[in-house]
């Protein structure tokens, strides 16, 4: 319990820090963000409405007399028209009918399955409108050469590690997305270098009439050659046997219920099964790995995501709020018994032409506390929530949080057409921007060892260039600052948190 003393205390300490700087950052823009929002409200109308054949002032009320789609060859019909919050039929008030065209463009570019959409006003008659959907589809059949290194992050493994291919993961992977026109994608893995591995999976959104209840299953089998067995000074230790056997043998399976009542809530619901069998070795290295020593560990595991999405773009918003939280429970004995929460919102707001404010926070929780080193990860793990700043750090621990502060502005925006592809004009768009920020973060551990970043507020700062690109790749070029006095260049790829 002096435990749990301790870490409240500090932990409002820190809290307090942070909503005072949060506090700041919102009266310092909030006069902008007024100012910008009714202008930008105006703009979002006009030009929905310049894209109509209307010239004349719009009636109050209109009713929606048609919905057409063009250029869904592969996707089924169905499945746009439930991204549409408004149905053939309907009368809405003008101004909801406006900011409904914006609903539906922006829920259509986040089903991942167009390059470009559009949705406008084709014709009025009266009261009587006609909306035109317009969409181009992606390549949904992609067989990829695979590579990626094991390290947290480019920087670790390009630096740390000198780039060895030891540390590296090829191979291919194939992704057949949409296979049969209701966004269901199947993905395989044939994966061989660091790790030898195998895995499979298959979602499917909808397999109901209403489109609300789906699923999606996964399997993994893998054999590892070298392993992260400990950390020291917040890094991590890893052993490489010097012959080829393997020291880490993994298999998982994992079957997953999906309810989506309506836009914008996602209810996740898993249960799985995991296997783990660490050599010898790493039980001399870390007796702790597993509890009590043990070389091996089976266990299921239950969980639970709720997951609300209101933005423009859910990989790089400029504008909305993004939100998912998750309650995991693996284990079944006291050897295997962890419940973990983690929860990761965003926050985005214009406050200028191009110029966004957004807000992001990260926080872990894991219950008991004193687990074993496979269940204490925190933050800066490969896939995991980090600072910016310490990417070649890792914090093991029983809770924290990350807070992020980040004022981007959109420098380029233009688009590249390389051809022609079934006879139809092929044009990527390409968005490039400029960003300063800040981050705050602090973890608890009962026990912190010789850890440098536990039990202690964290802060680091930085400025960098993001590039966002077609099928939902993303380029981070940041250099940042610590309070640990280090600094320098790092690239991450594809997502942040």
């Amino acid at each position: 319990m002096t435990g749990l003393a301790y870490f409240y205390r500090v932990t409002m300490r820190a809290s307090l820090q942070m909503k005072f700087l949060s506090f700041l950052f919102t009266i310092f823009f909030v006069g902008g963000i007024h100012a910008f929002s009714v202008a930008q409200s105006d703009s979002i109308a006009y030009r929905v409405i310049a894209d109509t054949t209307v010239k004349d002032t719009l009636p109050p009320t209109l009713f929606v007399a048609g919905i057409s789609l063009y250029g869904n060859d592969k996707t089924k019909d169905f499945i746009i028209r439930r991204e549409i919050p408004f149905k053939e039929g309907d009368t809405l008030r003008t101004e909801k009918l406006i900011k409904d065209l914006e609903v539906a463009k922006r829920q259509l570019v986040n089903t991942s399955l167009f390059l470009d959409v559009s949705v406008y006003i084709q014709n009025r008659y009266g009261q009587f409108v006609f909306i035109t959907v317009f969409v181009k589809e992606r390549w949904y059949i992609l067989p990829l050469p695979y590579f990626k290194y094991i390290d947290p992050n480019f920087n670790t493994w390009w630096v740390t590690y000198n780039h060895s291919l030891k540390r590296a993961n090829y191979g291919i992977k194939f992704l057949h997305n949409n296979i049969s026109g209701r966004n269901d994608k199947f993905t395989a893995w044939l994966i061989t270098g660091f790790s030898q591995q195998i895995a499979l999976k298959y979602e499917r959104p909808y397999f109901d009439k209403q489109l609300e209840n789906g699923f999606s299953l996964f399997t993994s089998y893998s054999n590892q050659r070298e392993v992260n067995y400990g950390t020291d000074s917040s890094k991590q230790q890893f052993f490489r046997p010097d012959s080829l056997f393997f020291v880490r043998k993994s298999i998982k399976a994992e079957a997953d219920y999906v309810y989506r009542p309506g836009l914008r809530v996602k209810h996740i619901f898993r249960l799985g099964y995991v296997y783990e069998k660490i050599a010898d070795t790493i039980v001399a290295l870390n007796h702790n790995y597993f509890s009590n020593g043990e070389k091996t560990a089976s266990f299921p595991f239950v969980g639970y995501t709720f997951r609300y999405t209101n933005a423009d773009y859910n990989l790089y918003p400029t504008k909305g709020f993004l939100s998912e939280t998750t309650i995991l429970h693996r284990g079944v004995t006291k050897d295997m018994n962890l419940t973990q929460l983690i929860a990761i919102n965003s926050y985005t707001v214009p406050v200028l032409p191009k110029t966004q404010l957004q807000f992001k926070e990260g926080a872990v929780l894991n219950l008991p506390f004193d687990q074993p080193f496979y269940n204490s990860s925190l933050f800066g793990y490969y896939g995991n929530i980090f600072m910016r700043g310490y990417e070649y750090y890792v914090i093991d621990g029983d809770a924290g949080i990350i807070g992020r502060a980040t004022v981007q502005h959109e420098l380029l925006n233009f688009t590249v057409r390389p051809g022609l592809d079934n006879k139809r004009l092929v044009s990527y768009p390409i968005r490039i921007f400029g960003k300063l920020y800040t981050d705050a973060g602090y973890a608890y551990e009962k026990d912190p060892g010789n850890s440098l970043l536990n039990n202690k507020l964290l802060h680091s700062w930085g400025l960098g260039v993001d590039l966002v690109m077609p099928y939902d790749v993303i380029f981070k070029v940041e250099y940042s600052f610590n309070q640990l006095g280090g600094n320098g260049l790092f690239l991450h790829v594809a997502t942040d948190f």
